[in-house]
């Protein structure tokens, strides 16, 4: 696993290709860690250079303590990923990543930064919605395992296992504050393309709700939905990255990708 330069330890990039036209840097859901996309260098177009972002908290992060505040999450990722914007690129962002690469894109907007050149969200409701949300970083330890049980993206071996839960219950907490305590600001909407991924079958994100966030742009707007449940970019990854790399191709022809 490469780290270009050894500039710091936020990016994984797994197949380095120099002579890459578009970087996409993949950022991930709650309790995932940057090898989730791994596999996503392999199997996307050779022109784009996956770059997938490690949070602190997880696999060879794992004794750094975690992040609960997305604001202050975003923060750090300006500082740690503007070397790597040297040339086009796009963000990808799934469930709380969604959030993450939404709010790094109008951070480098207010700069007058160059920004990504397309918005990738996956299984995540649209920021400027009002949710209900159950506070889950904040609940009692048996019923925050059986809330995890629920969401069925934590191995059953590992949520069985005491040691390991202790060891990765306050990441996986400080994740869940992540989105339970995010405050959406209003800023006018981007003016890049915007792709937002659902799963038909995800019982904790429905299509409307992916589907609001058309109003967060003013370029082009597209609504996909998959088979799966909320780990859609797992369970249907041969589609979902059927899908991305036609996009992603598109995105190499438009002119903010000319630049090198």
């Amino acid at each position: 696993m490469s780290k270009p330069g050894g500039l710091n330890s936020w990016v994984m990039i797994p197949k380095p290709s120099p002579q890459a036209r578009l970087r996409l840097f993949c950022f991930p859901y709650s309790g995932g860690g940057a090898s989730v996309f791994y596999p996503w260098a392999r199997l996307l177009p050779p022109e784009v250079e996956v770059c997938a972002v490690q949070l602190p908290g997880r696999e060879g992060r794992l004794m750094e303590p975690p992040i609960s505040d997305l604001m202050v999450l975003v923060d750090r990722f300006h500082d740690a990923l503007l070397p790597y914007f040297d040339r086009p690129f796009a963000f990808f962002g799934h469930s709380n990543g969604g959030l993450m690469v939404f709010e790094l894109a109008r951070r480098l907007r207010r700069e007058g930064r160059e920004g990504p050149v397309h918005l990738y969200v996956g299984g995540r409701p649209a920021p400027q919605l009002r949710l209900e949300e159950e506070m889950i970083h904040a609940l009692p330890h048996a019923e925050f395992l059986d809330t995890l049980r629920r969401f069925k993206g934590t191995p059953d071996e590992i949520l069985a296992n005491e040691e390991i839960m202790q060891l990765i219950s306050p990441t996986l907490r400080a994740d869940f504050s992540l989105g339970e305590t995010y405050a959406y600001r209003e800023e006018p909407p981007l003016d890049i393309p915007i792709s937002a991924y659902g799963g038909r079958t995800d019982e904790e994100v429905e299509e409307e709700q992916v589907a609001a966030w058309r109003v967060q742009t003013t370029g082009a707007f597209r609504l996909v939905m998959f088979p799966g449940d909320h780990f859609f970019l797992n369970g249907d990854r041969e589609a979902v990255l059927a899908e991305l790399s036609r996009e992603l191709r598109a995105d190499l022809l438009r002119p903010g990708a000319a630049r090198v």
